[in-house]
């Protein structure tokens, strides 16, 4: 004869303190997004899923945070046009509706994207890889979705390459080169200054799904920073990369504005309540520390200041 399990964590606990998260994280799933007539994009993802758990209960009931990322995923895989933040705000929103007792579902999801280009100079076909960022809030007033990417780039320090071009100037001064070739010179042919790998976040949150397109997202992102850089590259390419960083130098706040600059230009259709986040982190070739900028700001008032 069976008997009826014990719901524990229905039960109080001894500390009645409530938790703004609690679910799971590491979950991963093999993610379809259809795209029409395109070939359809393939992720394998890693989600985290969470909501919020009152003073008065134990726990959470773990099993259907699964059973809800596995009902989204395979909805996914059937439909014939998905959007990638959609998966997150359809499983946040069913998270809602699974669990009566939670006032907040959390739902992120991480991804490795890989894009098909040439080549700068060679003109040879190579691949670009960026992580996807994608997530969403859902409460009983409705679902906030967020869209992004980080990507990796190339920079160039402007106080090291000053350094470096006002050292060429006095050797090219005591050489005896006029002033005009010296100027000539140095506005053609950069001077060296350390570099950096750096790594450009960009993401947009809204009321519902953002309206951008995520090719855009990276492109914009990849932009930002010195120079683009390239899984294969031949010499031609190399120094291509080279040239135009050294030519474009800019310190890690440099990036963050000038990712606000394009986003102002490249997304303005968007509403003003869009939520933008721009962060840049160079990983420092000449020190043990890294740089690092950010701004998190409503596109209105984003706007407003560059205006």
């Amino acid at each position: 004869m069976s008997h009826q399990l014990p719901d524990v964590q229905a039960s109080r606990p001894d500390v009645t303190v409530g938790l703004s998260q609690v679910g799971v994280t590491g979950v991963e799933k093999l993610v379809k997004i259809d795209r029409g007539d395109d070939r359809p994009w393939v992720f394998m993802a890693e989600f985290s899923v969470f909501v919020d758990l009152p003073g008065e209960r134990k726990g959470i009931d773990m099993s259907r945070n699964m059973e809800v990322i596995d009902e989204v995923l395979e909805a996914a895989v059937g439909e014939e046009a998905y959007r990638i933040e959609d998966v997150c705000g359809d499983a946040a929103d069913r998270l809602i509706r699974k669990h009566d007792y939670t006032s907040t579902a959390e739902v992120s999801m991480t991804a490795e994207f890989v894009t098909k280009e040439n080549t700068p100079a060679s003109d040879r076909e190579t691949q670009s890889t960026a992580t996807v960022i994608a997530s969403a809030v859902a409460t009983e007033d409705g679902t906030r979705e967020e869209i992004g990417a980080e990507v990796t780039g190339m920079t160039v320090c402007p106080c090291s390459q000053g350094m470096s071009e006002s050292r060429a100037r006095d050797k090219l001064e005591e050489l005896g080169v006029d002033d005009d070739t010296v100027e000539e010179f140095l506005d053609e042919v950069p001077q060296p200054g350390h570099s950096q790998r750096g790594h450009a976040t960009l993401t947009f949150t809204a009321d519902g799904t953002p309206d951008v397109d995520l090719l855009d997202v990276i492109d914009v992102a990849r932009d930002a920073m010195s120079a683009r850089i390239y899984n294969y590259a031949k010499r031609p390419d190399e120094d291509h990369m080279t040239y135009q960083a050294h030519m474009d130098a800019k310190f890690v706040e440099d990036c963050v504005r000038s990712l606000a600059e394009d986003v102002v230009d490249e997304f303005d259709h968007l509403d003003d309540d869009v939520v933008v986040r721009m962060k840049q982190s160079n990983d420092e070739s000449i020190h043990q520390h890294n740089a690092h900028a950010e701004r998190d700001i409503r596109l209105g008032q984003l706007r407003d200041e560059l205006a």
